[in-house]
């Protein structure tokens, strides 16, 4: 699982595998509204969403397509989200995106901004990827800022799983 930061650190975070006694912490992900909105989805209840994307990160780490990584503040040892390196498709090109979903109390206090760092210098350090991309919709500027802010640009605007999006990228330095 070349993909997974498991075991790293930042400042603030560690990063492990997923594990399904977080089901019921990032459930509430799935039943706040706010997290939501920027992404055209089946309208499947919080319960669903949430254990269709448990079975997803399985199936990830299982076939070595990257995967989330759970972000545990070293300060509360409480989960405050996901991030991590996924092998997306886009526009029929494989590539490796930085993704990162946090819980809503934890917005704005720069743990999307530290992870992020964390990947893209764990993805570049590794040599797993000359070039990183983040899949943002067009509507969420708070994801946008973090991807600025680690170094990305606006690279392109596409369709992809039916959302308008951005696809931000950064090149290794």
């Amino acid at each position: 699982m070349k993909y997974l930061l498991d075991g790293q650190e930042s400042d603030r975070l560690l990063f492990r595998k997923v594990k399904l006694s977080d089901f019921n912490i990032w459930l509430d992900f799935y039943k706040n509204p706010e997290t939501s909105k920027h992404w055209i989805s089946d309208n499947e209840g919080a319960a669903i969403k949430c254990k269709k994307w448990y079975d997803t990160q399985f199936y990830r780490y299982k076939n070595d397509i990257g995967g989330m990584n759970a972000l545990i503040e070293k300060q509360s040892n409480l989960l405050v989200g996901h991030c991590g390196l996924l092998k997306q498709v886009v526009d029929g090109v494989t590539e490796l995106e930085i993704s990162y979903s946090l819980l809503p109390k934890y917005w704005k206090k720069g743990f999307a901004i530290e992870a992020a760092k964390k990947c893209r210098d764990f993805a570049f350090d590794n040599s797993l990827t000359d070039s990183l991309i983040s899949i943002i919709s067009l509507s969420n500027i708070q994801s946008e800022r973090v991807a600025l802010k680690i170094g990305m640009t606006l690279d392109k605007v596409t369709i992809y799983n039916g959302n308008n999006v951005n696809i931000f990228r950064i090149r290794k330095f």
